[in-house]
């Protein structure tokens, strides 16, 4: 937030609670256009991978997209569906995407919801989903320093899981929100999602800095939030609660209670390294190889605030430069957290740098980054690597967490991660690895059950990534 002054920040609190036009930014001095590269913005074709190596139509893959759509969406609310429809409100319907094993709705899951809906078109369920986000989700009290960032979680009824933000969620939202600008014009309030867009742009880079002492609020007439010191129980987790009881640990789990301390909250981007952080809160350092995404940072530099551009095309060349940097020189694999110079952080698990959940979708980072822009030839390495690696671990059963040096953490084989895997494909060179992946990816069953979350989201967005369906909708003056 270089050059604003403290009565500028609080201008800026002020209007995110309002929901007013924020105080610009002090101008920036003209820079030069970022080039355009190689790929899919240069060029307007987009591969389908499905095609090219397996030899699927493009009607073939769209069906296929579509089927899977209808599951998600509107398929059966015990076992296939994540999103639910819960009424309407003076802006219109309310619907939001819910983590099924746990039991709440994340800000992760809402933009790719959102995203899907705009990839294909559905704008009902994109404006159900941004109203649902915007009218629970969205920080407005004062007295809380996230003011202005959505609540990474929330139960499903609209009260607060957590009280802090995640960057993936609103990296997510503000290109969802760009693209709905484009397919459908804006409209009115929160509909004009151009200026939505970009007041999230705004607050990741420019937040003030904020101190205050929990318990938290979402919204000013909420009841204060203190996390219970057993968490919810989700009646859906069931895996996990065998999992608990087999070991003789309770369920669900105790956390010992802790001391309210001060908590400090900032931007979502670390300004010295152009990096986005892994959390805003001041006392969680480092970042998130898998929240660092280059090909939406092109369009932010060419879109997004006039001000800010120049840093988005900055953080573009970084966060490449970045995932060479993390990812292990011989399985490929990156880890949940780093610290900002690239040495990895100890994960959620406590094992040194692991490559565990959230670590799946770095591959497919990169490899939208080289589909979109080809500005980086590294790129088809990191691939070629990953995909080595794991296609050598057993295609149908390779584990979904390691250490980054390739021990396996767990035994569970997750659709997710090889669907995400699998648009590695982008960037990697053509063969029987990269085909092979592809394949797993074409012959899934839609995921289903307990666990459909996660994986169902990585596997409909990876394929339409690969189906050539995921594209960037530019303005209608850009053709």
């Amino acid at each position: 937030m270089a050059g604003w002054t403290k009565a500028a920040a609080a201008m800026w609190a002020g209007a995110a609670l309002l929901g007013t036009a924020l105080p610009a930014a002090p101008p920036a001095a003209p820079v030069t256009a970022p080039a355009d590269g190689h790929g899919a913005y240069a060029t307007q074709t987009y591969r389908n991978l499905f095609t090219e190596q397996l030899g699927h139509s493009q009607a073939e893959s769209r069906a296929k997209i579509e089927h899977a759509f209808r599951q998600f969406f509107h398929g059966d609310g015990q076992e296939q569906r994540v999103y639910f429809e819960t009424g309407a409100n003076a802006k219109g319907p309310l619907a939001y995407i819910t983590d099924w094993a746990n039991n709440d709705a994340r800000s992760e899951g809402m933009s790719y919801g959102m995203m899907i809906a705009v990839q294909l078109d559905k704008k009902r369920e994109f404006d159900a989903l941004w109203n649902w986000s915007k009218t629970y989700m969205l920080t407005t009290d004062p007295k809380n320093p996230s003011i202005g960032y959505f609540a990474w979680s929330m139960g499903t009824d609209g009260t607060p899981r957590a009280t802090g933000a995640a960057p993936d969620g609103e990296e997510y939202y503000a290109m969802a929100l760009y693209f709905a600008a484009h397919r459908w014009g804006n409209g009115k309030g929160i509909y004009n999602y151009q200026a939505e867009a970009d007041t999230i742009l705004r607050g990741m880079r420019h937040h003030p800095t904020l101190t205050a002492t929990p318990p938290f609020r979402i919204h000013p007439s909420d009841p204060p939030f203190v996390e219970p010191a057993t968490p919810w129980p989700s009646p859906n987790n069931r895996a996990a609660q065998a999992e608990a009881e087999k070991a003789g640990k309770p369920w669900p789990p105790v956390r010992p209670a802790r001391v309210p301390r001060p908590v400090t909250v900032g931007p979502m981007v670390d300004e010295a390294s152009a990096m986005v952080r892994f959390v805003p809160e001041t006392s969680i350092g480092g970042t998130d190889a898998s929240y660092h995404l280059p090909a939406f940072y092109e369009l932010w530099a060419r879109w997004g605030p006039a001000e800010d551009r120049a840093f988005w095309a900055r953080a573009a060349r970084v966060s490449r430069d970045f995932f060479v940097q993390v990812a292990d020189a011989k399985t490929g694999l990156a880890p949940d957290r780093s610290h900002f110079d690239g040495r990895p952080m100890p994960g959620w698990d406590g094992e040194p740098g692991s490559f565990a959940y959230d670590s799946w979708r770095t591959a497919s980072n990169w490899s939208v980054d080289h589909a979109w822009w080809g500005k980086d030839p590294r790129q088809q390495a990191l691939s070629d690597r990953i995909q080595g690696f794991l296609h050598g671990q057993g295609i149908k059963t390779f584990a979904d967490r390691y250490t980054l040096d390739g021990k396996p953490l767990s035994t569970r084989h997750s659709a997710g991660m090889v669907a995400a895997t699998a648009v590695g494909g982008f960037a990697a060179t053509p063969g029987p690895v990269s085909k092979a992946f592809l394949q797993e990816l074409w012959d899934m069953p839609v995921p289903a059950g307990e666990q459909r979350y996660f994986d169902g989201m990585l596997y409909l967005m990876s394929l339409m990534h690969c189906a050539g369906e995921f594209r960037i909708i530019a303005p209608r003056s850009q053709g």
